[in-house]
């Protein structure tokens, strides 16, 4: 049940986009309606170019408790089950297409589904109080949709230890392990979040674009094909017109004046 609220809030801010999950009395599940409301969310920016940031928070207690399991218990068959998590898949992987860099901004608890959508966005910035699980193994099920992300965030065996134990980790801990990238006090998140933002869109929103695409598509390849590819789009990136304005701006002691 709601209150008639939707289930994802978007503000936008000097180019950064916050897109807010809010459903904090069930600490924000990924319910096919929350699914739903975040591919929406993200096909639109896909196409926003005012948009250079995007950051994923959360209202209430805690940033995502993962799938609605009241949800999933009625689905009852595999294959209506199985849609349900490609739909989930579809949004996440849409998440990594996305042009613009996605920070999450993390407090409270992260588990199962939502420790996949913090591994997921691009960086991540973790309140100290904040924790992180796979726990579904505890339930009788692996974390395996889970596991997709968090095994190409951390160490075989780190990840390995989160999806075997279901045991939750420290934002510390986190931070050593991969999984987030900056760890300040609660009081501190929103400055850190938006000083990291900031630093982002001040970018050369193209340049942005393309390195963020090409980094995922060569980290898939082996070592050759990853150079073919990243050789490729460096050369396209000098010789477009903001990294000429770059260079120009770098060599004559001056501020650059980015295009796009």
């Amino acid at each position: 049940m709601t209150d008639g609220s939707p289930p994802l809030l978007r503000e936008d801010k000097r180019a950064v986009a916050t897109l807010t999950l809010n459903r904090p009395a069930r600490i924000n599940l990924l319910s096919r309606e929350m699914l739903g409301a975040l591919q929406a969310a993200l096909v639109a920016l896909a196409e926003d170019e005012s948009v250079r940031v995007v950051v994923l928070a959360a209202a209430g207690r805690g940033f995502c408790a993962g799938h609605d399991l009241e949800e999933i218990r009625a689905l009852r068959e595999a294959p209506r089950i199985l849609d349900l998590f490609q739909e989930c898949s579809r949004m996440m992987q849409t998440i990594e297409r996305l042009p613009q860099p996605v920070i999450a901004r993390v407090h409270g608890m992260a588990a199962a589904a939502g420790c996949q959508l913090v591994a997921q966005c691009d960086l991540a910035v973790a309140s100290e109080e904040a924790r992180f699980s796979t726990p579904g193994v505890n339930l009788g099920f692996f974390c395996t949709t889970p596991g997709v992300a968090v095994g190409r965030n951390l160490k075989r065996k780190h990840a390995l230890e989160m999806l075997l134990t279901g045991e939750p980790i420290d934002a510390r801990r986190a931070q050593e392990w991969g999984l987030v990238n900056r760890v300040v006090s609660a009081e501190r998140l929103d400055d850190e979040v938006d000083a990291l933002a900031r630093a982002i869109a001040e970018k050369p929103r193209a340049s942005v674009a393309a390195g963020k695409r090409a980094f995922y598509a060569q980290m898939e390849r082996g070592a050759a094909e990853a150079y073919a590819l990243a050789s490729q789009v460096i050369a396209d990136a000098f010789a477009h017109e903001d990294a000429r304005e770059g260079m120009n701006a770098f060599l004559e002691k001056r501020p650059p004046q980015w295009k796009t």
